[in-house]
């Protein structure tokens, strides 16, 4: 076992807004992480009832009539696929994008409580007892979709709030995560997918608009390589049949094995921790760096140090 010096395991948690999310961002590093014995644990904040069908040949009156469930299948299927020990849902309904008629469910994900939602998934970490937490960046300035936003907008003290005993008490006994990472799909990974496609004398889905954002790569932290793993990640889009279209130039453009000699690494920004981070100038290999090896007892006074405000 991979684990702490006391024989613990050690245990990943993420937080993904749609069912497909979790197969787009990150899972090869699951795939990885589930590999080397981490105990790997999927939160799904909505069931996707808003997406469309964007794979045509999924596009039937049984599927459109029962949409909820297949997505709840392809999402089963995907996460065996990745490597996940457990999916959790959160139990809100998809918002739809903005100004969508979806944003008026009384149960979209993007009108619930905040304190509610975050005791929700309070309740989650408390449950597992992950060490590191995987979720999304403030990305208002970027995809707007409002269950997004809502994702990054109660990880965050969810994270805090899940060590202090004062928060949420019926939420179960405190624990609180050493670091947490948001995902980014960085300029890097673009460029080089796009500079293959040209190599290959294919078009390129990547157009202007992409490289016209501004680049966020100063703030990647972590860079996962994936390789082996990156197999994974293409038979879990896949499995999300009614989500993903396999002729799409975007995620099948180029063949599995020439994308992921491409571009082999996940990219991360560790947003929270509470063992440090890499040197100035260096990147993470691995999310669990500075935590493999420590026991239970320190990880605990970690947390207790935390709670009190003396830092790392």
């Amino acid at each position: 076992m991979t684990g702490n010096t006391d024989g613990s395991q050690l245990r990943l948690l993420t937080v993904h807004a749609h069912p497909d999310d979790e197969a787009s961002k990150g899972a090869s590093t699951v795939a990885a992480c589930a590999a080397r014995d981490v105990h790997c644990v999927l939160v799904c904040c909505t069931g996707g009832e808003a997406g469309d069908i964007l794979n045509p040949a999924m596009d039937r009156p049984e599927v459109r009539e029962n949409l909820p469930e297949v997505r709840a299948e392809e999402l089963d299927r995907a996460a065996s696929i990745i490597g996940y020990h457990e999916v959790v849902m959160l139990g809100y309904h998809d918002s739809g994008m903005a100004d969508d008629e979806h944003n008026a469910h009384p149960e979209a994900f993007a009108n619930a409580d905040l304190d509610e939602a975050v005791g929700r998934l309070v309740a989650v970490i408390r449950r597992v007892r992950p060490h590191v937490i995987v979720t999304y960046p403030d990305e208002r300035r970027g995809y707007k979709h409002p269950d997004h936003l809502q994702v990054h907008d109660i990880s965050l003290p969810a994270f805090e709030a899940a060590g202090e005993p004062g928060r949420f008490p019926e939420a179960g006994e405190p624990w609180q995560p050493l670091k947490l990472y948001f995902t980014t799909w960085s300029r890097a990974r673009i460029e080089r997918l796009h500079a293959m496609f040209g190599e290959l004398g294919l078009e390129s889905p990547y157009g202007d608009w992409w490289f016209e954002r501004p680049s966020h790569d100063h703030l990647i932290t972590t860079k996962v390589p994936i390789r082996e793993h990156w197999q994974a990640r293409c038979d879990a889009l896949r499995a999300h049949a009614t989500q993903i279209d396999p002729a799409s130039p975007f995620w099948f453009g180029l063949p599995d094995d020439v994308a992921g000699d491409a571009y082999p690494w996940d990219d991360y920004v560790l947003a929270e921790t509470l063992v440090g981070g890499p040197p100035e100038g260096e990147l993470e290999t691995d999310l669990f760096d500075r935590i493999r090896g420590l026991s239970e007892a320190e990880v605990d006074a970690l947390a207790r140090r935390h709670a009190v405000g003396e830092g790392t």
